[in-house]
């Protein structure tokens, strides 16, 4: 890793707040269709290629926030392994926090997933308020006392916080030191020779990090491997969140392999793997752009 300092606390705020509404927003219409394929009453039935920006509401208010929890916790995570153990590998100093940064992100994301995905499907009229409505409006009983009502809202904002954590980390695990690493080569090539991965110079004390574009090609790879390997995970985790009352994880695997066999475990591999190939270039470029254009003021 040579040189080569971690990003300040307030840089990754503003950078992952960034990259997470940039991501978000520009591929939208393709998590949609991934959401409809994977949903239990079947593509068309769930939408189709209509309303492809259902509950795109909810991605507005959480991305933000979501992104930018994981890239504080992520940096904040990594600088102090760096600094306590740093005769240890990078690669765990990675795969550890990002795994606790996605456990931070999902306090965040979960909620607004189940909302999202609810009106991707054309649940509850198919719009993120009617969603959050229908279950702010879900009680156990009309007689339900206040602390009840609460924790069934809870419960149900925060379905599928279990699958999602286990999705997420593996995902993680996988995506960030690979990212990593191959940034890493790249920093170790523009100190080499002066210039990037196209060819660009380096200039004067540029040859410390990547280019965005380099974070993007980067991203895109190590997401579209992170992606292809996990989305057996997130089936289980769309199938959670889109059941109609709440179901165990091991009962919905037994009942996908007893009705349909392995198949639907790889439903919506295709956009998956494509949206979060793109979705890697956009988020990881997009959040190197703004590192290096903070850290370029602040310097």
């Amino acid at each position: 890793m040579g040189d080569h300092k971690n990003p300040p606390f307030q840089t990754a705020l503003l950078s992952g707040a960034f990259a997470g509404t940039t991501v978000d927003l520009t591929l939208f219409p393709l998590d949609t269709l991934k959401t409809r394929l994977q949903s239990v009453s079947g593509f068309f039935a769930s939408g189709g290629f209509h309303g492809i920006y259902r509950g795109i509401g909810s991605v507005v208010i959480g991305s933000a926030p979501g992104a930018a929890s994981f890239f504080c916790t992520y940096e904040t995570i990594k600088s102090l392994l760096s600094s306590s153990i740093p005769s240890s590998s990078p690669a765990l100093h990675h795969m550890l926090a990002a795994s606790l940064g996605e456990v931070a992100a999902c306090a965040v994301r979960v909620p607004t997933e189940v909302v999202k995905q609810r009106a991707q499907a054309g649940q509850h009229g198919g719009s993120s308020l009617s969603a959050l409505r229908a279950i702010l409006a879900s009680p156990p009983s009309p007689s339900a006392p206040r602390s009840s009502r609460f924790a069934t809202v809870w419960r149900e904002l925060y379905r599928g916080w279990g699958i999602t954590v286990m999705r997420e980390v593996p995902f993680t695990v996988i995506q960030f030191p690979l990212w990593e690493a191959l940034k890493a080569r790249g920093r170790e090539r523009r100190q080499r020779t002066g210039r990037g991965l196209f060819g660009d110079a380096a200039g004067v004390g540029a040859a410390r990090e990547v280019s965005a574009a380099e974070s993007a090609v980067y991203g895109s790879l190590a997401g579209a491997i992170a992606a292809g390997i996990t989305t057996p995970l997130d089936v289980l985790k769309t199938r959670v969140m889109l059941a109609a009352q709440r179901e165990s994880v091991f009962h919905i695997i037994r009942s996908i392999l007893r009705d349909h066999g392995i198949r639907p475990f790889f439903a919506g591999i295709g956009p998956r793997v494509m949206w979060i190939s793109a979705g890697g270039a956009i988020f990881l470029g997009s959040y190197q752009w703004a590192v290096n254009a903070l850290e370029k003021a602040r310097l």
